[in-house]
């Protein structure tokens, strides 16, 4: 079977788009996820039209064969790992930006596109595309918007799903709808836009995309506040924003991760600290200086060592670049980084990071937090080797207390990373049997065959 289908592929896209060399092969059997399972695809495909596509499903569907879509495969899932071998439908060529309407504050562009550019593109129209994953210069549009990415602005302004108005979708029969547009207002019918961000490929596949834009603020500050106590920076989150102050973006590192960072970027962290802020208020200059103002008296009153205000561009990029630099700092630590993305209540995220300290002890592994605290979306992450079976099962244990601890504080499995496979086994504690299979029941009404994506979020009952 996997022959004849490689021959038609061969025949709808010449050779140059269908890839089958064991190393092409390999390249697509994994994603940036740790401790998840890889298998190869049967095929890659690199399509350049939506015809095209259209037609790779219409194939599919001939040799009842899976279909994975894939952008740069960035995401914290296993979202994209061809579980079931089949074809891998790379998006990458679908890449341009197809019109920015700065009159109705709308873009529209293909998925394959690189979230940077856009907001590159925009910027000379003094507007921004808030959504702000850490992967920014590499993640796709396609991929952002079927995992409903978030990212470090997300306390302010929202996740993926708050910014796309409309998409163009290839459904499993092959059929093409549109749903959404550029109206600020549309309550027509089921929101199906929104049922589509988040799906993470396995109801249609994505092939056009309408994103709101906004204006860019025209002043923002930004500082560092370091703390002896984690506890102390813990409640200092809290308090910021029960004094009505929202940031653009509030972090917290820890000392595990201020260190390994430190260590990584030699750009000067106070490697003594027990954790570090970081945050930014944007918008109008006057009411910036009045809350920044704010912040540093809730900083000050809730113990800060220190509070370092970025004087110049330079110094503000060098405290984010910090912060993006903490995962792949902490992935040259141990050989596997296991990175999860338990978010609860902001009110809650004192009670989630001690429950976090506890956890560590208990199962004697080494835990690096950092995260958009703000939000309460925290990314605990255990730094572990793969090769070594009896720490893994304490790392498996720990993970599956986290979710635990995460559910009972009000939270949820997912703030901003999706399900895929990694947490499909947690959906149930989240949604209960019913919820599960109200989820089972619109996969297998738009998707009967589960040609599309499938093993991730649901199976079959």
């Amino acid at each position: 079977m996997v022959k004849p289908i490689i021959d038609d592929l061969i025949k709808l896209l010449g050779k140059d788009n269908v890839l089958t060399t064991r190393e092409d092969l390999i390249c697509h059997s994994f994603d940036a996820t740790a401790d998840m399972p890889s298998e190869l695809p049967d095929v890659v495909v690199t399509p350049h039209t939506k015809e095209q596509i259209v037609e790779i499903v219409k194939l599919a569907n001939k040799y009842m064969t899976p279909i994975y879509t894939r952008g740069s495969g960035t995401n914290l899932s296993g979202g994209t790992i061809p579980i079931n071998k089949g074809i891998v439908l790379s998006m990458l060529n679908l890449n341009k930006i197809l019109e920015i309407d700065a009159e109705n504050l709308t873009a529209t562009v293909q998925p394959g596109l690189v979230i940077q550019r856009l907001n590159d593109a925009v910027a000379p129209y003094g507007l921004m595309y808030p959504p702000d994953p850490g992967t920014v210069t590499t993640a796709t549009m396609g991929g952002s918007v079927a995992e409903c990415s978030g990212g470090l602005r997300g306390l302010k302004y929202g996740v993926t799903k708050h910014y796309i108005m409309g998409l163009e979708v290839v459904m499993a029969d092959g059929s093409v709808v549109r749903v959404g547009g550029k109206t600020v207002k549309n309550v027509t019918g089921y929101d199906l836009t929104k049922l589509f961000v988040g799906s993470e490929g396995t109801l249609g596949i994505i092939t056009e995309i309408t994103a709101k834009l906004i204006p860019a603020p025209e002043y923002r500050k930004t500082m560092m506040a370091v703390f002896s106590d984690l506890d102390k920076a813990a409640n200092t989150i809290r308090d910021i924003i029960g004094n009505k102050v929202i940031p653009a973006t509030l972090e917290i590192l820890d000392n595990v991760t201020i260190r390994t960072v430190e260590n990584f970027m030699k750009i000067g962290l106070p490697v003594q600290a027990e954790a570090i802020l970081l945050i930014e208020v944007d918008g109008i200059k006057e009411v910036v200086l009045k809350e920044a103002e704010i912040v540093e008296e809730i900083c000050k009153k809730n113990g800060a060592d220190e509070i370092k205000v970025a004087q110049t561009d330079a110094e503000r990029d060098g405290l984010w670049t910090a912060r993006r630099a903490a995962l792949p700092a902490l992935a040259q630590v141990k050989p596997t980084t296991v990175l999860e993305d338990a978010t609860v209540p902001r009110s809650k995220i004192p009670d989630m990071i001690k429950a976090l300290r506890e956890i560590a002890k208990k199962y004697n592994l080494t835990i690096g937090t950092f995260g958009h605290a703000g939000d309460g979306n925290l990314h605990p992450t255990i730094l572990t080797n793969a090769e070594d079976k009896e720490e893994m099962e304490r790392v498996h244990k720990a993970v599956d207390e986290i979710f635990e601890v995460a559910l009972k504080l009000g939270g949820t499995l997912s703030g901003e990373h999706g399900i895929g496979m990694a947490k499909a086994k947690y959906l149930e504690w989240e949604f209960g049997k019913a919820g599960l299979e109200v989820m089972r029941k619109i996969k297998e009404a738009l998707d009967p065959n589960y040609l599309l994506n499938p093993g991730k979020i649901v199976g079959r009952g």
